[in-house]
C-alpha cells in the first residue's frame, strides 16, 4: 500500500509514518514544515517529504491520504482529495486497521504523565524479553526512538484525548481498542475544542466503553473526575493505584529510593534515576499495566532501576560555570507544579530560575492564566516569553511580584537570564515546542 500523509513531520504522524514503513508500506508525506529532527528520521526511513500542500501532490497517486489532526478545511492539498472523491482517512484509524488490528494494546491515557508511564511500561516489557511495539510521544532515552513496530503481540501506544482529524471529532484513544488501559489522571485541558471538564470526561467515557471484559483498567485512586467516569458503566476489571489502601509506590528523592507497597504490605524496593511524586505514581501504573501481560511486579520494579527518562523530562541539555540548564516538556498548571516541586525536592536550597513559554493552544487562550503563580511559589525567579499571546502576562504573573519577569523578545529574555543566573542555580525551561532553541543559546550565553 502508498499512503501519503498530510501534517507528517508531527510527534504522532511521523510515528506512524515510521511504523508504517516498518510493516513494508510505501509512504510518502507533506508538511508545512519539513525540519530536524523528525525530518531526518523520516529521511533515513526512506520516507520522501515534501514541503507544502500542493495540489501538485495528487500525481503520486496513493491508495489513501493519511490525514493529521493538524489539518484543517482550506487546506489545497485537502479541498483537492474532497474536491475528486479520493480515499482518505485520519492518522489514528489507519493505526488501528493497518497495525493495532490483532494485538494486544496497552494504552496509557491521562491529562499529564502520558509519555513517561508509556515509555516505562514499554521498557518494563524490554527488559521482561517481550519486545513490544510502540507508539509514544517522545523519544524514550532506553530505546531512543519514538516508535517500532516490534514483532510480537504486544503493543504499547500513548492514548490522547485530543480530537482525530478534520472529519472526526472523537478522541484519538477511541481508536485503539486497548485490552489493558492505564488512566493516569484527568483534568481540564485542550480548551481549544473541549467547553468543560465534563466534555472530557464524556471521551473517556467512550475509551471504557469499547474495553473487554477480560482486560484491565489501571487507574488512579486519587482522581474523582475518573472516580465519575467508570462510575457512567464500566464492564471491564478495574485496579486502582495511589490508594492508602492497596498499590502506591512512595520513595525518597535524594537516595533515589523506590518502595512498592500493595495491600499486605511492601512488596518490593529499588533506586532509579527519577524523582518526584508524579513519577512515583507514573511507575505505580506501569507496572500495574505490565502486570496484566504477565510481568511479575517484582520483576518489573528491578526494570525499573534500568529506567533512563524521556527526552525533555528534566532532560540536562548542559551546565556552564555551575549553573544547570534544564528542558521539560511542562505547559499546564499541574505539570509545572509538579515539575518544579520534584527539582526542588532535587536540588534543595538552590535557586531555581523558571523559564517559561505558554504556547500550548489551551495556554494561548489564557484559559490558566490565573494559576500560573501558583503553579511557580517554589521558583526563586519567573521568566516568561509572551510573544503571541492573546492575553496580558505581566498582569497575570503580577501576584509574583519582582520574581516574575515578562519579555516579548527571545534574544533580551535570555540577556535578562544569563544576567540573573549566578553559580549553583538551577534554569529550568519549560514549553512544549522548540522554545527558539533557547537552550543552546542560554549555554553558549553563559560561557561567553
Amino acid at each position: 500500500m502508498h499512503i501519503h500523509i498530510l501534517g507528517i513531520c508531527g510527534t504522532f504522524m511521523g510515528g506512524v509514518a515510521q511504523l508504517a514503513v516498518a510493516a513494508g508500506h510505501k509512504v510518502t508525506g507533506c508538511d508545512a514544515n519539513v525540519y530536524p529532527p523528525m525530518s531526518d528520521q523520516l529521511r533515513g526511513a526512506g520516507v520522501e517529504l515534501i514541503e507544502g500542500f500542493d495540489i501538485a501532490q495528487l500525481a503520486l497517486q496513493p491508495d489513501v491520504f493519511v490525514v493529521g489532526n493538524a489539518i484543517s478545511r482550506g487546506n489545497p492539498l485537502l479541498e483537492a482529495v474532497l474536491d475528486k472523491g479520493l480515499p482518505y482517512v485520519s492518522g489514528p484509524q489507519w493505526l488501528a486497521e493497518n497495525v493495532l488490528q490483532g494485538r494486544w494494546v496497552l494504552g496509557v491515557a491521562g491529562t499529564h504523565g502520558k509519555t513517561t508511564t508509556s515509555s516505562m511500561l514499554a521498557w518494563i516489557l524490554e527488559d521482561a524479553h517481550m519486545a513490544p511495539g510502540f507508539l509514544i510521544g517522545g523519544v524514550p532515552l532506553n530505546f531512543g526512538v519514538s516508535a517500532r513496530l516490534g514483532d510480537t503481540p504486544f503493543f504499547v501506544i500513548e492514548a490522547d484525548e485530543y480530537d482525530t482529524a478534520f472529519c472526526d471529532k472523537r478522541s484519538k484513544f477511541v481508536h485503539y481498542k486497548p485490552r489493558t488501559v492505564v488512566l493516569n489522571n484527568l483534568e481540564f485541558d485542550h480548551a481549544d475544542i473541549f467547553a468543560d471538564l465534563a466534555a472530557i470526561e464524556t471521551q473517556f467515557h467512550h475509551l471504557v466503553r469499547t474495553l473487554p471484559a477480560s482486560g484491565l483498567i489501571v487507574s488512579n485512586a486519587g482522581e474523582a473526575s475518573l472516580e465519575r467516569v467508570l462510575q457512567r458503566g464500566c464492564w471491564t476489571p478495574v485496579e486502582r493505584f495511589n490508594d492508602v489502601a492497596g498499590y502506591r509506590v512512595t520513595g525518597d528523592d535524594a537516595s533515589g529510593e523506590l518502595v512498592l507497597h500493595g495491600a499486605p504490605g511492601e512488596i518490593g524496593r529499588t533506586t532509579w534515576a527519577l524523582s518526584g511524586e508524579h513519577n512515583r505514581a507514573n511507575a505505580c501504573a506501569a507496572l500495574l499495566a505490565a502486570r496484566h501481560v504477565g510481568v511479575p511486579l517484582d520483576k518489573g520494579l528491578e526494570a525499573l532501576s534500568r529506567f533512563v527518562n524521556v527526552k525533555r523530562r528534566m532532560e540536562v541539555r548542559g551546565e556552564v560555570r555551575g549553573i544547570t540548564v534544564y528542558d521539560d516538556f511542562a505547559h499546564h498548571p499541574t505539570a509545572i507544579t509538579t515539575t518544579v516541586a520534584g527539582l526542588r525536592r532535587k536540588v534543595g536550597d538552590a535557586r531555581i530560575l523558571a523559564v517559561l513559554e505558554p504556547r500550548s493552544n489551551t495556554m494561548k487562550l489564557g484559559t490558566m492564566k490565573s494559576q500560573l503563580p501558583d503553579s511557580l511559589r517554589e521558583v526563586d525567579s519567573a521568566f516568561c516569553y509572551a510573544a503571541n499571546l492573546g492575553w496580558d502576562a505581566r498582569e497575570a504573573l503580577a501576584p509574583m511580584g519582582e520574581r516574575a519577569l515578562v519579555e516579548d523578545n527571545l534574544d533580551e529574555l535570555v540577556a535578562k537570564i544569563v544576567a540573573a543566573a549566578r553559580p549553583g542555580d538551577q534554569i529550568l525551561v519549560m514549553s512544549n515546542g522548540g522554545f527558539g532553541g533557547i537552550h543552546g543559546k542560554l549555554l553558549a550565553a553563559l560561557a561567553g
